[in-house]
């Protein structure tokens, strides 16, 4: 059983094992142990973090150090320290002339992770809320590159252990009440400006004009199309027929900037302040960030400030809580198999 105070009546499965998620955060100054969840639910992705801090030579042509010379006015690269790597992508912080460190990311993998990674965090830190590094590039690398297909570089952040949780929800729900970044979502559309992934799973974010449409088809039936389960598939259906009645009492929905994948693994802070990194980013519905609530550890004290700045909408809340648990339900079934299938069922019957 979860100890978050809003998730009463989930039973936790008890697979006999989970892959590692092949994730990685954004800043190689982490100092959080490979931190988990409540119980064997989800684990940390598995990170080398063994440093190997040299004094910079001239770069290589195509390299991530000659792309920092040449495009961030922070002077020559004086150490690179290699530090570690997630199953996907190895890490690198650069020190700079000038004194700023830049964190890079690189991959065999094409662009498009990073792509989504970079418009993601790029999104949060225009809020101005929480402790966001700033992202300079992400996409191909250059050609000619002997460092993989694809890189992200961004400010080096020191990450620490969680913090304050009442301050962490008043910085959430000022995120989420911010001005979004981008003009469709200003317009009130739904979605993102590039598809992304949530751990491994393609994430589609298309545009769309209504909030309970874009759920339904940009998230639940995606996820059961994904899952190919004729129950799952059948429930699923009579559960969007009646989505529209549990979302009457929110009225008009605008749309909120949300980290999308947010559990104990994502959450830290930087100097004291609260930070979230390895987002899945789109706009949407602000209820919808506690999808993953189950493995996030939240607190009383951060429900009751977050819902001071973002007001709580009574009525079906406990029936949208359990969408948004369904959504992260059916792709860790989709990612992990085994024991989410039964999560997935009690939670779709509970809510017919």
């Amino acid at each position: 059983m979860s100890d978050d105070p809003m998730i009463t009546s989930i039973t936790a499965p008890s697979p006999p094992s989970l892959a590692s998620r092949a994730g990685a955060f954004a800043g190689v100054g982490r100092s959080l142990p490979d931190a988990h969840t409540n119980g064997s639910l989800r684990r940390c992705p598995s990170r080398s973090h063994s440093l190997a801090i040299v004094s910079a030579a001239r770069a290589e042509p195509g390299s991530v150090q000659e792309w920092i010379e040449r495009n961030l006015d922070a002077g020559a690269v004086t150490n690179v320290n290699r530090g570690g790597s997630s199953g996907w992508a190895e890490f690198t912080t650069y020190d700079t002339e000038s004194g700023k460190r830049f964190f890079a990311k690189t991959s065999r993998k094409d662009p498009a992770m990073f792509i989504g990674e970079g418009a993601g965090l790029t999104a949060m830190f225009k809020t101005n809320t929480l402790a966001i590094p700033e992202v300079h590039y992400a996409g191909p690398t250059p050609e000619g590159s002997r460092e993989g297909n694809s890189f992200i570089v961004m400010d080096h952040l020191n990450f620490g252990a969680r913090g304050d949780q009442a301050e962490f929800g008043r910085l959430l729900a000022m995120m989420h009440k911010a001005t979004p970044a981008v003009a469709e979502a200003q317009a009130g559309k739904f979605g993102f400006t590039v598809d992304n992934t949530c751990g491994d799973t393609p994430q589609p974010n298309g545009w769309m004009d209504d909030w309970v449409e874009f759920f339904t088809e940009r998230r639940i039936k995606h996820q059961l199309h994904l899952a190919r389960d004729a129950q799952l598939s059948e429930l699923g259906d009579k559960i969007c027929e009646k989505m529209p009645e549990w979302f009457e009492p929110c009225g008009v929905i605008t749309p909120s900037i949300l980290h999308g994948d947010l559990w104990s693994g994502n959450i830290g802070t930087v100097d004291g302040k609260p930070s979230v990194f390895d987002p899945a980013v789109y706009y949407g519905h602000n209820e919808a960030e506690f999808g993953m609530s189950w493995c996030a550890g939240f607190s009383q004290s951060f429900y009751d400030a977050y819902f001071e700045v973002m007001p709580k909408v009574e009525e079906h809340f406990d029936e949208r809580r359990r969408l948004y648990l369904l959504y992260h339900y059916l792709n860790h079934y989709n990612l992990f198999g085994g024991g989410y299938r039964g999560q997935c069922l009690e939670i779709m019957k509970g809510l017919l």
